[in-house]
């Protein structure tokens, strides 16, 4: 049925009744417009720091991709590096559900969110949120609030859905879950949650922890830096992670959210060995030329096998 929309209290809902979260960052971050929109991901894949070729998507895949790491800036800055693990995606098959994981830059909503009772919209379509998953991980994690306000204004999971819907259309499910509290038990605690529910469910699910690096600092000490924690995620050693991101001061803006993909895919190592594979690492310094001060981009996959 066509998807209907209507204006009720300055929100838009569609013809089943549900809310929808209108895209915050479109227009900005990425092209406010459909056929602009299209034109740009296919830039950011045929990039020169990009992987060089558009996707071909492959619906029903191997499936050995249990988890990705992708950056959130403008898709001008960081869009060629998160392409890289989106073409890997495309050609895997396509998965139940998508979790993504983001830090929560506004500030506004409870310490740790995931939405609930609304979909997402996008210049590409609307997408769904799966409230019984959202509901289920609120429950069992014991520290997940059902907050659509932490999600509002908030860019670092939005950014992942054109990159989505360009591979799969819009008939995709998402469960998105906002961190402002980054700690190690919050992430082990999350990661069980998502594990406890995808085993309950029988569910195929991607973890997407969305995250940048280091934030404005020379392009050589940003490498430099970055290397010590992406060594980390590599050796999927979550400790390692924090550790590091606080002996050095490393202004990444999403430790939870990769320290949470690590403890899933650690509690995933009893059905299948779980591989990390650096796929493309830069910054933004490397888009612009300007190398005076920049934030550092990764693009890391998670495979069985």
């Amino acid at each position: 049925m066509r998807n209907l929309k209507l204006k009720y209290q300055s929100r838009v809902v569609n013809i089943s009744g549900r809310r929808i979260r209108a895209p915050s960052v479109a227009g900005t971050f990425y092209e406010g417009n459909r056929e602009a929109l299209k034109a740009q991901i296919e830039w950011t894949f045929t990039h020169k720091l990009g992987p060089g070729s558009l996707p071909k998507t492959v619906i029903k895949g191997q499936r050995k991709i249990v988890g990705l790491i992708a950056p959130h800036a403008g898709y001008m800055y960081s869009g060629p590096i998160a392409a890289h693990g989106y073409l890997q995606l495309a050609t895997n098959g396509k998965p139940e559900l998508f979790i993504i994981l983001g830090p929560n830059h506004t500030g506004l909503g409870s310490g740790i969110a995931v939405d609930f009772g609304e979909d997402w919209e996008t210049p590409l379509g609307i997408v769904r949120v799966n409230d019984e998953v959202a509901k289920k991980i609120s429950v069992k994690s014991g520290i997940v609030d059902l907050d659509s306000l932490a999600h509002k204004y908030e860019h670092s999971i939005e950014v992942q859905l054109p990159f989505l819907q360009y591979i799969f259309g819009s008939d995709i499910a998402i469960v998105p879950i906002t961190m402002m509290i980054q700690t190690l038990d919050a992430a082990k605690s999350i990661a069980k949650a998502i594990h406890d529910v995808e085993k309950e469910l029988n569910l195929d699910i991607v973890v997407i922890a969305s995250t940048d690096f280091t934030h404005y600092e020379p392009h050589t000490i940003a490498v430099r830096k970055d290397k010590l924690v992406i060594d980390a995620i590599l050796e999927l050693d979550a400790d390692k992670v924090y550790e590091r991101v606080t002996s050095y001061n490393i202004s990444m803006c999403g430790p939870g959210p990769v320290m949470t993909l690590i403890e899933y895919v650690k509690l995933k190592m009893d059905e299948a060995k779980i591989q990390a594979k650096l796929l493309k690492y830069a910054t933004s310094g490397d888009i612009t030329g300007d190398k005076s001060s920049v934030v550092g981009y990764a693009s890391i996959l998670f495979t069985k096998g």
